[in-house]
């Protein structure tokens, strides 16, 4: 299987690839936790040139990877975008990490993780809110992610972690 992380851009194409995992996240995740009604509308809801502006944002990065030349996972990081209680002495972005269950390989994990940490040498804490039954969870632990505080996950408020991980400068 031919794996590749690679930053994307806010366009057609690179929502449509970020859209296809989010569809296909969201109704895998939330299948057996969420009524099938409310995840179509929070799919039919979504604004592509609404995330097309917001991942134009120059404090914004979108990283796609692929596998096989499908997408199957994103991470999206947020320049100073933080949580209640961060340090507020401390340069901080928000990671979103997603990979479709069925990739959730440790080719396609390095892939993305490698592409992501490599776009956080601005940052002094990088931090996400990740759902208690995530999969990923334990890769984050892995990764030297610490849990900091119970909260809610969007887009359903369900259970989750505030979970940090202080990047260390060579």
């Amino acid at each position: 299987m031919e794996v590749i992380s690679k930053f994307t851009i806010g366009s057609d194409q690179g929502v449509d690839d970020l859209f296809t995992v989010i569809t296909s996240s969201i109704s895998n995740t939330y299948k057996n936790l969420i009524s099938e009604e409310n995840l179509k509308k929070y799919i039919e809801n979504w604004d592509p040139r609404k995330m097309i502006n917001e991942l134009n944002n120059l404090s914004n990065q979108l990283i796609i990877t692929y596998a096989d030349q499908k997408p199957v996972g994103y991470g999206i990081l947020k320049s100073g975008s933080a949580y209640p209680g961060f340090s507020e002495d401390k340069r901080i972005t928000e990671l979103n990490f997603v990979i479709l269950q069925e990739y959730n390989l440790s080719e396609i994990r390095e892939s993305l993780w490698k592409k992501s940490k490599s776009a956080t040498a601005f940052t002094d804490i990088l931090w996400t809110n990740i759902f208690t039954e995530d999969p990923l969870l334990e890769f984050f632990k892995e990764s030297g992610f610490v849990i900091k505080e119970n909260s809610q996950t969007n887009p359903f408020l369900l259970p989750s972690y505030i979970m940090e991980l202080q990047i260390t400068k060579n």
